[in-house]
């Protein structure tokens, strides 16, 4: 996973750190419920088997971190904490008490889990369809929040078109982020269902699978090659956008009309253009 991602979290105010400064209260177990935003809808049991023996011997190490809601509190992040203690037994849990808004925790607990790859490929595209209806994002802008491009959220959000069997499969591993990558380009979606149950009952490839597409593609399309082929953009341009974008921070867009053109760049408060104006002013 891309160590971008942790600029995502670093962007999130204020942050996920404990520090010596923050003041760590002992909440009982029974005042927490988990957060509602959790992308992760399964929790492998082993894994917090072992973690409750950790905290058997060594205690919490790490205080999760909660906020103030009706009736006790929620967490922001930690349940797998919250889980294993509640497994060995404990009846309290060390915790600091921070301040967000519902984007802020919807964004920290798609972040968390991404950083340790434990959501498969559905639960990060509801994930990142849930963020996008709710706060009314745009890929562009959920893409700089999470640090990841424009065209892998792109990628994982077309995957919520596919049939509900199909989506089951890739959500039990049994068709992997690859496959479902190629099934999602086919419009039919008998021919979908089709090419998913032979890739499971005869264990394709990604390769295998493309190629059985292609075969289709070339005994359906033999007299559609005149179609007329859409401009390419340069891929200069596009390398030199993701340059700018780094470098800035933020969304930007090359124009191009001929012999000339616009860099475009997106701001979205207004300490955010002074923070523009000023590495402008740097670079002049």
């Amino acid at each position: 996973m891309s160590k971008r991602l942790g600029r995502g979290l670093d962007a999130l105010i204020p942050s996920l750190s404990v520090n010596d400064d923050d003041k760590v209260i002992e909440i009982t177990l029974s005042q927490l419920r988990p957060n509602p935003y959790q992308p992760r809808k399964t929790f492998d049991e082993e894994s917090i088997k072992e973690l409750a023996e950790s905290i058997k011997q060594h205690g919490v190490i790490q205080p999760i971190i909660v906020r103030t809601v009706l009736k006790g509190y929620e967490i922001i992040a930690g349940e797998r904490r919250f889980r294993a203690s509640q497994y060995c037994g404990n009846k309290t849990i060390p915790a600091v008490v921070r301040t967000f808004t519902d984007q802020q925790v919807m964004e920290i607990a798609l972040i968390e889990n991404l950083q340790r790859e434990d959501l498969n490929a559905i639960e990060v595209a509801v994930a990142y369809q849930a963020l996008i209806d709710k706060f009314k994002l745009t890929q562009e802008e959920l893409s700089m929040k999470v640090g990841k491009s424009r065209s892998h959220i792109a990628n994982f959000v077309r995957l919520l078109s596919l049939p509900s069997d199909i989506k089951d499969n890739v959500s039990r591993g049994t068709i992997s982020m690859g496959h479902a990558r190629a099934l999602v380009g086919i419009k039919d979606e008998k021919v979908q269902k089709e090419l998913a149950e032979q890739t499971v009952a005869q264990e394709w490839s990604v390769r295998d699978l493309e190629e059985a597409i292609q075969k289709l593609d070339t005994k359906k399309q033999p007299e559609q090659k005149t179609a007329v082929k859409q401009k390419k953009r340069d891929p200069y341009i596009d390398h030199l956008e993701e340059s700018l974008r780094e470098r800035f921070k933020t969304t930007v867009k090359i124009k191009q009309q001929k012999d000339k053109g616009k860099i475009e760049l997106q701001y979205y408060s207004k300490q955010d253009l002074e923070r523009l104006l000023e590495l402008l002013q740097q670079m002049a």
